[in-house]
């Protein structure tokens, strides 16, 4: 009998790519059997951070694409989970631990527990983010 393919899934801006972003691909990779990562367009960035990421998404998707332990990616236009699992059919979705407990991801824990779908809460990785570098060279520039 074959051994099903467990199919995971992240996504992110992946503005300013860092240490941050590959301990989560990596430790996500760890636990599937094939990784796709979302890559948030800039217009969907823009709707929710109120601003555009410094790089563009089609350069965010190249750099993510040239690491080891992602599959396959795809843009990301839209923040409904659902939708996108709809698509793509995922075993498992990563997400920072940042996330946890909170209301919104423990119903999204519930509705997908529906689908057979694992939520696994990666460690956020404190000190560094695409958020800080912007602040730091925005100080930098002054």
């Amino acid at each position: 009998m074959k051994k099903k393919i467990i199919i995971g899934y992240t996504a992110g801006v992946f503005d300013l790519f860092h240490v941050g972003h590959v301990r989560v691909l990596k430790k996500a990779k760890s636990l599937c059997d094939k990784l796709i990562v979302g890559v948030s367009t800039d217009d969907l960035v823009k709707k929710y951070k109120k601003k555009y990421p410094i790089i563009s998404q089609k350069e965010r998707i190249e750099v993510v694409k040239s690491n080891k332990f992602v599959d396959y990616v795809v843009s990301q236009n839209s923040l409904n989970k659902y939708l996108n699992w709809k698509k793509l059919k995922y075993d498992i979705m990563f997400v920072g631990d940042d996330w946890y407990a909170t209301k919104k991801w423990r119903d999204l824990d519930k509705e997908f527990k529906k689908l057979g779908v694992k939520i696994v809460y990666l460690p956020y990785t404190k000190g560094t983010s695409s958020t800080k570098i912007n602040r730091i060279l925005d100080n930098f520039r002054k």
